[in-house]
């Protein structure tokens, strides 16, 4: 039997303070159409830089007035099904990354919306769409190659240690930013060729003194300061894809005065490029059976953080978790 109202959190409001725009609701449960699968959400991703913009209104290609659901992706059971439903039965484990469908307890969503998976754990969300962003930048944007000198910043998050095998698996030297001990013990399991920890080391000179060659590829999240010492020692024909700036998520973006960057990229034809997943749609497909399949065939390993957070209303409580970076591995809260 199902409950007959379940939870969800909400933006009621823009903010730049997340916990101030945000609300958790009871709404009555729905009953899926024709064409749609009923869902309870066992685990979802938490996604705190898009989760943190979108409250402020400030995710150009999403143009939503409040109140508006949040959350995106999200593992979970089927527990009803539309009369025109075939591909799934009820007790199917199945992934989704629908915007506003991830912090929630149940969501209804037409069937063709959802991916069938073994089993709905935790480590799913880190592939979907985590795992699909680090393979289809460091791929189509980035055009990793093999033998090259790719370096990953915040390399021990949710998708940093995804991006560090793949370039491993790619034949490539991999060097891997962090700020713990934690952090470091995990991507020395993960193969991490040379491990900055930037509380410990300065990565400015450990370029300068150990790659004399630059750097062919950098797959960076960080942003800020580290961005700018990556485009340092960029090698010629070298390539930064930033997928992220986690540095400047929880404030204004960072005034800064110095020469145009050409200054830095035309005498070694290098190039910066920016990816965001829905401009690069079309690969999503192939990327998520490709990681599904090095996953389960013990190919790729997932970090799950370990620490546990539960129910809806810990997710303001991820969200500041991973803004400070104590994650090791993808953030998850659990509903069941």
């Amino acid at each position: 039997m199902h409950p007959k109202t379940y939870k969800k959190l909400v933006a009621k409001q823009f903010s730049a303070d997340f916990q101030s725009a945000i609300a958790i609701e009871a709404v009555p449960l729905p009953s899926p159409t024709a064409d749609q699968i009923l869902i309870r959400n066992k685990f979802a991703g938490i996604n705190a830089g898009f989760d943190t913009l979108i409250c402020r209104g400030k995710i150009p290609y999403v143009d939503l007035t409040p109140p508006f659901d949040l959350g995106v992706e999200a593992v979970g059971e089927v527990v009803a099904i539309g009369a025109a439903v075939q591909d799934f039965t009820v007790g199917d484990a199945v992934a989704t990354t629908v915007r506003g469908g991830g912090y929630r307890e149940y969501q209804v969503i037409p069937a063709q919306l959802a991916v069938k998976v073994a089993e709905a754990i935790p480590e799913i969300l880190t592939l979907m769409p985590t795992g699909i962003s680090a393979l289809v930048a460091l791929e189509q944007a980035g055009e990793m190659q093999t033998q090259e000198t790719v370096l990953v910043t915040a390399a021990a998050g949710g998708t940093g240690h995804i991006a560090v095998q793949l370039a491993k698996l790619a034949g490539n030297h991999v060097i891997g930013t962090c700020g713990s001990a934690e952090k470091a013990q995990l991507l020395q399991e993960l193969g991490c060729d040379r491990i900055v920890n930037y509380r410990q080391e300065n990565l400015n000179a450990v370029l300068e003194q150990e790659y004399p060659n630059s750097i062919n590829l950098v797959f960076d999240c960080v942003g800020g300061s580290v961005f700018d010492t990556c485009l340092e020692h960029l090698a010629v024909r070298g390539r930064l894809v930033s997928i992220g700036f986690i540095s400047e998520y929880a404030s204004v973006p960072q005034v800064v005065s110095q020469p145009r960057i050409y200054h830095k990229l035309f005498w070694k034809a290098a190039s910066v490029r920016a990816f965001l997943m829905p401009h690069y749609a079309e690969h999503m497909g192939s990327a998520r059976d490709r990681l599904l399949d090095l996953f389960y065939s013990q190919k790729i390993s997932v970090a799950i953080n370990p620490t546990p957070f539960h129910g809806i209303e810990s997710i303001p409580l991820a969200v500041q978790y991973l803004l400070k970076g104590q994650n090791v591995g993808k953030v998850v809260v659990q509903f069941y």
